[in-house]
């Protein structure tokens, strides 16, 4: 399932021990080389204000609409317990505002948001809010994974641009030519005039 990254955000942590939330997710950690959520950290009336509360990926049972299930707030770790999470971390590294661009140097804005796939954590799309010049065409891009070149400290790099465009308009130019055979029609939905539940009283 596709989800968007600033679902997580605000999104309870709840322990399976405790019967209930230990917390919040306050920030997902990326890893810039593959896309991944690797970690989340983790904030709560209930927890320390330190970097003990960072929650590893592979901790997490279960995303639901309820909210990232682990077993115990044991899960949580401090930042240099896990090698690889105080590398990402300490490089600082947010998709969130990094700039767009192509290989031609077009610049086409900022990161906004993106979307994860709920069963892996991996980045599939990355949603670009436009410069004000041309938001009045295009307010904003969903750029494909596929599509991205090159990730910087400052930047993201992408094929090009027209492929892009053009992907977006022929989505919102599509329209189904078919009848869904199992959707009712509103008629069948309509409620019973006054008239006909009186005429079956009076059968």
């Amino acid at each position: 399932m596709l989800i968007y990254a600033s679902r997580l955000l605000g999104a309870p942590i709840l322990s399976v021990q405790a019967g209930g939330a230990i917390g919040y997710v306050s920030e997902p950690i990326v890893d810039p080389d593959n896309l991944k959520i690797i970690a989340f950290r983790v904030d709560g009336p209930l927890l320390k204000k330190s970097n003990t509360n960072i929650l590893d990926i592979s901790s997490v049972r279960e995303y639901s609409n309820y909210g990232l299930v682990i077993d115990s707030i044991e899960e949580l770790v401090e930042k240099n317990d896990v090698i690889k999470i105080k590398k990402i971390i300490d490089l600082n590294f947010n998709l969130i505002n990094l700039k767009v661009e192509t290989k031609k140097g077009s610049h086409l804005g900022k990161v906004s948001d993106y979307t994860i796939t709920s069963e892996d954590f991996i980045v599939q799309q990355i949603i670009v809010k436009r410069p004000i010049m041309k938001s009045l065409i295009d307010p904003e891009l969903t750029i494909s994974k596929k599509e991205i070149v090159e990730i910087t400290d400052y930047k993201i790099i992408i094929k090009d641009e027209e492929k892009i465009l053009k992907e977006k308009s022929t989505k919102e130019e599509f329209i189904p030519n078919f009848v869904n055979p199992f959707r009712k029609s509103e008629q069948d939905f309509a409620p019973a005039d006054n008239q006909n539940l009186a005429d079956k009283d009076t059968e």
